[in-house]
């Protein structure tokens, strides 16, 4: 087998101009998602309706005059990104018999190709959308855990896919806490690029925190044999609700959210896309 041929064709791929255009939109479409879950996200905590996660964004995108073109615009850019991450996974550097050097490589790897499903899959759900799909990924997230729940060593899986999600959720938080974001960003240093940085600092550090309460409620379910418990991001909005001063802290991660959006919007011009 040609193992060269792969990376041949991923190298060929990221060299198109007109594919890192679609690329760097990408990260302006998830920049509109996050922005509208951060609006709806508000408008729940202080007392008004909405699903506070990627497919009530979409829902909403899909109300709006001439929608089905936006969400079209977002599927195409968010798989054209999903498949930009699965080659840079691919392209992430050379086998190494260094056991350090091995680990760095497929840790970048197994990041870049998760990064690909997340927005592969996003991409999916939008085109649904725009067919006319009526989307509930918390009734969705509900169904697969208890579908899992039914099975042997059902629970198990599901327990090591919220231990997955908390880790993934603080993952964010350390890479918005040490600003290590900016590694896969050329931002000037001065001016605007405190500005950008900051918004990266607060929504990494949001987005993180949401993902931890979700990884969490997954692991619950897991323990109590009890689907219903478990949840997507609107799942883990609705239960910092039911806290104290919940309203307060679920605004606080619906601005975070907005902040996480805007940033993406600048990552859609400052992206370091170089081919490889």
């Amino acid at each position: 087998m040609d193992t060269a041929a792969p990376k041949r064709l991923a190298r060929e791929a990221e060299q198109s101009t007109p594919f890192r255009a679609l690329a760097r939109a990408g990260y302006a479409a998830n920049g509109l998602v996050h922005i509208l879950i951060g609006a709806i996200a508000l408008v729940v905590a202080f007392g008004g309706d909405g699903s506070i996660d990627q497919s009530g964004a979409l829902m909403t995108i899909a109300a709006a005059p001439l929608g089905f073109v936006v969400l079209w615009s977002i599927a195409i850019t968010l798989c054209a990104l999903g498949a930009w991450q699965l080659f840079e996974g691919i392209l992430s550097g050379a086998a190494t018999r260094n056991v350090q050097e091995f680990t760095a490589l497929w840790g970048r790897r197994v990041g870049a190709w998760g990064q690909s499903a997340i927005f592969l899959a996003l991409g999916l759900i939008a085109a649904s959308v725009a067919l006319g799909a009526r989307v509930d990924t918390e009734r969705a997230t509900e169904a697969a855990s208890a579908g899992l729940l039914s099975i042997p060593g059902g629970p198990v899986v599901l327990a090591l896919v919220g231990l997955g999600i908390g880790i993934g959720g603080i993952v964010f938080i350390i890479m918005g806490s040490r600003r290590s974001f900016r590694s896969k960003i050329d931002l000037p240093e001065h001016g605007i690029g405190r500005g950008i940085a900051g918004l990266g600092v607060v929504g990494f550090i949001a987005k993180g925190i949401a993902l931890v309460i979700v990884g969490v409620l997954l692991v619950a379910a897991s323990l109590t044999s009890d689907a219903e418990t478990a949840g997507g991001l609107d799942g883990a909005l609705q239960a910092l609700l039911a806290l104290s001063y919940g309203p307060w802290l679920v605004a606080a991660v619906g601005i975070g959210f907005l902040a996480y959006g805007l940033f993406c919007l600048f990552r859609a011009r400052h992206a370091r896309l170089a081919a490889a």
